[in-house]
């Protein structure tokens, strides 16, 4: 596991931007939940989260960054995951700070990834050992990408994203650029749009991965085209794909300097849009 950065009083820890290698949706389920097949992979930068021990008991949670509007509450992911480990950790509380630096309902894991740092900080910060509970059941009963993001490792995930894989596809260190419209698509509506059509197993080669979600996000977020387009089009890129349920899309490329290159001419030419540069981890 992801040993977070400590000081004497704080525990420090990277909510990792998760992408999508590959998403094929192979079935819909009776309980509303889809069986996929996919490609975790993470971005070595995300959001960031920090957590303070209090002995009263009481848990707080502070959002600030430029996407913290509308997401301080105890429906706040990072909320229900204190919730949920709170019970071994002994009565202990935590004040938390969660500076939010990826996009909302961004294909980006963003609130997963959350949780899943409250989780790897606070088990530290309470004494906890994670042998001692059922840590993967917690993580789940967050969401179907918390376990996932709990490692932040790159993952060959199905069912619904929770039986998890290691793979090594010899990426790690690979540039990759993240692009964000600054349009939400929730991942929901998005799902429900998915046509119901098995397009196929995960194949072994990058040749053969797709996202079956970019259809039905296309719908209600018609500009992720033009992000991929953009995206595409630029020198050095070796993959380039939408993320999630959408609207960040993402790119590959044969180096750093191709990455900061096409960052630079994209934010010249689209300024309202988001954009992160980064390594695979």
């Amino acid at each position: 596991m992801i040993q977070p950065t400590t000081t004497p009083e704080i525990y420090i820890e990277t909510a990792y931007a998760k992408i999508n290698l590959a998403l094929h949706v192979r079935a819909r389920r009776a309980d509303g939940y889809h069986e996929i097949e996919t490609i975790f992979a993470f971005v070595d930068s995300g959001d960031r989260l920090e957590v303070s021990r209090r002995d009263d008991g009481a848990i707080t949670l502070t959002v600030e960054g430029p996407f913290a509007q509308g997401l301080e509450g105890d429906d706040n992911l990072v909320m229900q995951a204190a919730r949920a480990l709170q019970p071994f950790g002994n009565g202990m509380g935590a004040d938390i700070r969660l500076i939010k630096n990826l996009p909302v309902a961004a294909g980006l894991g963003g609130g997963s990834a959350d949780a899943a740092a409250a989780l790897r900080a606070l088990l530290p910060l309470w004494g906890i050992r994670p042998m001692d509970i059922d840590l993967a059941e917690i993580a789940l009963s967050l969401g179907a990408d918390v376990p996932a993001c709990l490692a932040s490792v790159t993952l060959r995930g199905s069912g619904v994203g929770e039986r998890l894989e290691p793979v090594d596809l010899g990426m790690n260190g690979a540039p990759v650029l993240l692009v964000n419209p600054q349009l939400p698509c929730p991942t929901g509506p998005v799902f429900r749009g998915w046509d119901g059509s098995d397009r196929g197993p995960l194949g072994q080669y990058p040749a053969d991965w797709r996202n079956d979600l970019e259809t039905p996000a296309l719908k209600l977020v018609p500009e992720i085209k033009t992000v991929l387009t953009t995206l595409a089009g630029q020198k050095g890129v070796t993959l380039a794909r939408m993320s999630g349920s959408g609207a960040t899309c993402f790119a590959l490329f044969e180096s750093g300097e191709a990455r900061d290159e096409a960052e630079a001419i994209i934010s010249t030419a689209h300024p309202g849009w988001w954009t992160m540069a980064g390594a695979l981890l």
